[in-house]
């Protein structure tokens, strides 16, 4: 337990000094690349390999590919749109997959690694313009994953009874699910009654995108769990003592990331001032 505190402490640090300790973008850039460096690292040891055991050589190669891809998207505004919206597209798909996880598993295939590079660009480049948006769009953004996943946590702990997928994470609960929604949506309207101020069909469309964020942060917890129980493995990696992998801490955001930037982009050009 200790070792899960102090890694948390360090890791709350490192980010919350990228986020506001300076307006200049290259810590922001330099920790998004790191990321998703070693996201990919540990995604491509999660995929179908000949043997049973992963080349370390070759995973290093492909978190190198997904650093450097990420940092031409997070360079290039308009390939970070088209990554958005390609990862909303997978996951999309990836409703199907969980639901009817484990009759098919036909995703499982080499082609999963095309899908890692662009899930996980699509997340670092959204976190990142949230961020240049305002430091404190990306705290909500936080807010709403972290929030959803912690009402979820001690709301399935005490009253969870019926499973949301069984077959891919026995762990979570409807009613955890409920209590996380319910804790989410006290953080919208602290925000949205306090902070925005909006028209009723502003407020409306915001709450929906809010809540739809919370929605894929959930199915991003579930895709990944799907992905581990399928290859085999029960953590994405051990670089974070007491926690895990990266995919581990982010997999929520890998899905909730370039939805919410893709609707705060949309909110944007149809005059809505954020």
């Amino acid at each position: 337990m200790l070792e899960r505190i102090i890694t948390a402490l360090v890791l709350v640090a490192v980010v919350l000094s990228c986020i506001f300790a300076t307006k200049s973008q290259y810590p922001m850039l330099v920790l998004m690349i790191i990321a998703a460096g070693a996201a990919g690292y540990e995604w491509f040891k999660l995929m179908p390999h000949e043997s049973d055991s992963v080349n370390k050589l070759k995973a290093a190669g492909f978190g190198l590919l997904t650093a450097i891809f990420s940092g031409l998207a997070l360079y290039f505004n308009d390939l970070a749109l088209i990554l958005w919206s390609a990862s909303i597209l997978t996951w999309l798909c990836s409703l199907y997959w969980v639901k009817n996880y484990p009759e098919y598993d036909g995703w499982y295939n080499v082609t999963l690694n095309i899908v890692g590079l662009v899930l996980i660009s699509a997340a670092v480049t959204a976190i990142f313009e949230v961020w240049k948006s305002s430091p404190w769009w990306l705290m909500y953004l936080f807010l709403l994953v972290w929030g959803a996943d912690s009402g979820a946590y001690f709301v399935g702990r005490k009253f969870g009874k019926r499973k949301l997928a069984p077959d891919v994470s026995p762990n979570k609960s409807i009613e955890g699910l409920i209590g996380g929604i319910i804790t989410v949506a006290i953080v919208i309207v602290i925000v949205q009654s306090i902070y925005l101020h909006l028209t009723l069909s502003q407020h409306i469309l915001f709450l929906v995108l809010s809540i739809v964020t919370v929605f894929s942060s959930v199915l991003g917890d579930l895709f990944e769990s799907m992905i581990k129980r399928r290859a085999g493995i029960k953590d994405s990696g051990r670089i974070l003592p007491g926690h895990g992998g990266v995919l581990d801490r982010i997999d929520s955001l890998l899905a909730a990331a370039p939805i919410f930037a893709a609707g705060m982009y949309v909110l944007k050009l149809i005059g809505v001032d954020l």
